[in-house]
């Protein structure tokens, strides 16, 4: 393999691997089974849809961890599955198995010899185990350690973009982002893998999504914007789906591409599970910027 290759094929990781997490994480509005949320829950259902998702958007303080089983695509560059658990309480931690199933990348990862890999959240960065080709390319090692910080000085505005959310993102962004945008109906109620729940749609701006909910600068929010634009993204349609305690099970997120369509589908349960997610060992790790240092390169995530 290229010395090209593995760098490419981190930079791609690193993208990935992150959007895992933000995608499973980041539109969560779950809420917590406190006793008080428990009492808003069972009036809920007769509220308007901007009191309904305000109710659950305040019991997610009482919520700090779930399982996630999440699919994504991203039009002709990748689809994938991710199985695992996550927690907010604290930045996102957790492990996840990510599945590449389609795309570039699954053609690229066939080429190390696996489509599957293990990702390790942590507060300060994420670990991603790869298989025994690229191990054989990057010195032995099989985690690759992205720190956030890194994230942001490598990926420009969207970098930045990536780090604050990976840091600072909480289960209920999606309810905010249906509550800001002033486009939010109760599409009715339905059930999802045999629960019932009400069903809450709503078109945002993309754009608007990062200004509202990150702490980037103005120079940061006008480069992502750029970045948005020519990779074709400007609005996109939320659903989520609430049971009557007020726990998201479902949501999807759907919007375009120039190379195509861009779909999240997430559900959500357990919450209250124990997450762990230890460091993987320091002498079977490579970090991120040395590994594109050794490789002849700095690289871009964009």
């Amino acid at each position: 393999m290229k010395s090209t290759t593995v760098r490419r094929m981190a930079l791609s990781i690193a993208a990935v691997t992150a959007l895992a997490g933000v995608a499973a994480c980041s539109s969560t509005d779950s809420g917590g089974s406190s006793k008080s949320s428990r009492k808003d829950d069972r009036t809920s259902t007769r509220l308007s849809p901007i009191a309904a998702l305000r109710t659950a958007e305040k019991s997610t303080d009482a919520a700090d961890s779930a399982k996630v089983e999440s699919t994504t695509t991203m039009g002709s560059l990748m689809s994938m599955t991710a199985d695992g658990a996550l927690g907010w309480g604290d930045g996102i931690t957790g492990t996840m198995t990510i599945t590449y199933t389609g795309g570039t990348m699954a053609d690229t990862m066939r080429q190390l010899g696996t489509t599957s890999m293990e990702a390790r959240y942590l507060p300060d960065a994420y670990y991603a185990r790869m298989g025994e080709k690229f191990a054989a390319q990057a010195g032995g090692k099989h985690w690759i350690r992205y720190g956030y910080d890194d994230l942001a000085d490598l990926g420009g505005s969207s970098g930045a973009y990536l780090k604050d959310q990976m840091q600072n993102t909480t289960p209920n962004q999606s309810v905010k982002l249906l509550l800001a945008s002033g486009d939010v109906k109760k599409v009715g109620e339905e059930k999802v893998r045999g629960v019932d729940t009400t069903h809450y749609s709503g078109t945002v701006d993309v754009a608007d999504l990062a200004a509202k909910n990150s702490s980037l600068s103005e120079s940061q929010l006008a480069g992502l914007r750029k970045q948005l634009e020519q990779a074709g993204v400007t609005t996109q349609t939320v659903d989520i789906w609430v049971n009557d305690q007020n726990l998201l099970v479902k949501k999807v997120e759907k919007g375009k591409m120039t190379n195509g369509e861009l779909t999240q589908t997430a559900y959500y349960s357990d919450y209250g599970v124990k997450v762990s997610a230890e460091k993987p060992p320091a002498d079977d790790t490579e970090d991120f910027k040395a590994l594109l240092k050794k490789q002849g390169g700095t690289g871009t995530i964009s």
